[in-house]
């Protein structure tokens, strides 16, 4: 009896000396300031697609790395992980004849990575009725050029890929292309001849991830990684005078607790692990930072990805709560719930699975390699007004929401750091 409590008092005086270095490195004048750079009016919104909106951003989290004392990524050269991305910027020429008719632009979408299409004839032609199953992704891994002909009945779901493709149709090693050629068409319900014809403009530039290492002591082999992603939506259309969507919650809320864990973790000094800190771009346009990242890595030395997305208001529970996605799929929450006994914070499964949360988020890509990789977040999604608006500011947010949440993460994820605790792995047939 006198060794178990002897023990207890022992984990007593530990886990009070841990909450207490934690309260005194996060403090909340400090991301405070983090966030607010990030958010501010001048970072015009950080769109990934328009360098001229993302760099400030980008050279800011570089610069809080450096200062903190990180290292560069093995082999890298500094702060940015650059990597090449060519973008299909709308079409130079366009027609498009069905039928001998002339079909409107906003009837019909292409995905195609070619340059130019021709076609007036020997392309298969499939039909969509109303009382059939549609969706957009089952025609796009079969390399057959096709020409898609969508009932009216579905034209919500082609709009909403429309929308998506309009923002960005990227051409990218990392992201798989198009196997063939698709010309998806609405508005008419067969077809007996056609004519399309469509030039596209091409534009290559370059995107940028910022990742830091904190090299491990005893294991320096192995990874965890903390991330969110410092990219939002840029410019867009006025709401009451205001056009910047400053994506305060989504994601500068992550990219400041990734920052805020880098200075804390840098000054324990005590991190068996090596540490990966990644500030990824291009998640709002399918998550191409995330995709280049985890090439750059070997996912069987990641132990554990804690990434961090949307915590700047109270979760359904309240404050001192948050949910983490694909809960079930490893043992990654269990463990992180373990190391809060005795706080007032809490980590639960993802309650809204029917936001498809898991795979909305950078977590996803090192999920399907077997990482433990999650997301944790605070936000109502079911019931946010602001997400993805112009008013998605600093002033909406509960600062001390995001302080706690952060610390909540740095304790909880400390046994993991120490080489103390392996998440169980995601077993990647069940990942699509």
């Amino acid at each position: 009896m006198r060794i178990i409590r002897l023990t207890l008092i022992l984990f007593l005086i530990t886990y009070v000396s841990q909450a207490q270095k934690v309260n005194k490195l996060i403090k909340e004048n400090e991301v405070k300031r983090i966030i607010s750079t990030l958010a501010a009016d001048d970072m015009l919104g950080r769109n990934s697609m328009q360098p001229q909106q993302i760099e400030k951003a980008t050279a800011f989290i570089a610069d809080e790395f450096r200062k903190i004392g990180l290292q560069p990524l093995k082999g890298a050269n500094g702060f940015r992980q650059e990597f090449p991305i060519t973008k299909i910027d709308g079409f130079l020429s366009a027609e498009v004849m069905i039928n001998g008719q002339v079909i409107p632009k906003d009837k019909y979408l292409l995905m195609s990575d070619n340059e130019e299409i021709n076609w007036t004839s020997n392309i298969p032609v499939v039909i969509v009725g109303a009382g059939d199953t549609f969706t957009p992704n089952q025609y796009m891994s079969d390399s057959t050029s096709k020409i898609i002909v969508v009932d009216a009945a579905h034209e919500s779901k082609l709009a909403g890929l429309k929308r998506f493709m309009g923002r960005a149709r990227l051409l990218s090693k990392p992201y798989p292309k198009i196997a063939g050629n698709i010309l998806f068409v609405s508005g008419i319900s067969s077809v007996d001849n056609y004519s399309v014809k469509i030039k596209q403009r091409k534009e290559a530039f370059m995107m940028t991830n910022v990742v830091g290492v904190l090299p491990g002591k005893s294991k320096p082999d192995e990874m965890v990684v903390f991330s969110g992603h410092y990219d939002h939506l840029g410019i867009q259309k006025a709401v009451e005078g205001d056009s910047i969507a400053n994506g305060a919650d989504d994601d500068a809320s992550g990219t400041t607790a990734v920052i805020a864990l880098a200075n804390y973790f840098k000054k324990l000094k005590n991190n068996e692990r090596t540490i990966v800190f990644a500030a990824f771009t291009a998640e709002e346009i399918g998550g191409f930072g995330s995709k280049y990242f985890s090439q750059q890595l070997d996912a069987d030395q990641v132990v554990a990805m804690f990434n961090i997305e949307m915590i700047g208001k109270a979760s359904k529970w309240g404050m001192n709560s948050a949910f983490i996605t694909g809960f079930e799929r490893s043992d990654f929450g269990t463990i992180l719930q373990k190391n809060l006994k005795g706080t007032a914070f809490t980590f639960n499964p993802d309650p809204y699975p029917q936001q498809n949360l898991f795979y909305r988020s950078d977590n996803a890509t090192l999920a399907r390699l077997g990482v433990p990789a999650h997301t944790i977040s605070t936000d109502q999604i079911d019931s946010d007004k602001l997400y993805h608006s112009v008013n998605d500011e600093v002033e909406s947010l509960d600062i001390q929401n995001i302080v706690a949440t952060i610390r909540a993460i740095a304790l909880s994820s400390q046994t993991i750091v120490a080489g103390k605790d392996t998440p169980t792995r995601i077993d990647k047939s069940t990942v699509k």
